[in-house]
């Protein structure tokens, strides 16, 4: 798990690349070891190597990011500045489970809970 993306990172990184691309590093892996995946990449990013992220863990996504593209079905539907998209009404309610009400509110537990996606209409 962890490990393996660890030491994944770790090789890639040996060459000195000025990019790197991570395919859903979160993916599968114990929240703590997200959270040091998530420490490596603001490290890496820090140091001045050029992170492309595509993760389905959008909070993640959105700490690391300075610019983030939302996709669906194929087709980006929404990009700007992390900031900027982590407090889209959109985005806090179908990618961070955040209702209007604010974290922790379940979506059944929000009356508009139904509502469609307005990219998909």
């Amino acid at each position: 798990g962890g490990e393996q993306q660890m030491l994944a990172i770790g090789r890639a990184m040996m060459s000195q690349p000025r990019y790197l691309l991570l395919d859903e590093p979160s993916l599968g892996l114990a929240p703590r070891v997200v959270e040091q995946i998530r420490d490596l990449v603001v490290d890496i990013n820090a140091a001045g190597t050029g992170v492309l992220l595509v993760e389905q863990n959008a909070a993640m996504a959105l700490d690391i990011a300075h610019h983030g593209y939302v996709m669906e079905n194929g087709k980006v539907v929404m990009d700007g500045p992390a900031e900027v998209l982590r407090e889209d009404a959109d985005i806090r309610e179908f990618y961070l489970g955040l209702g209007a009400e604010g974290a922790g509110t379940s979506y059944r537990d929000v009356k508009h809970y139904r509502r469609r996606k307005r990219w998909l209409s």
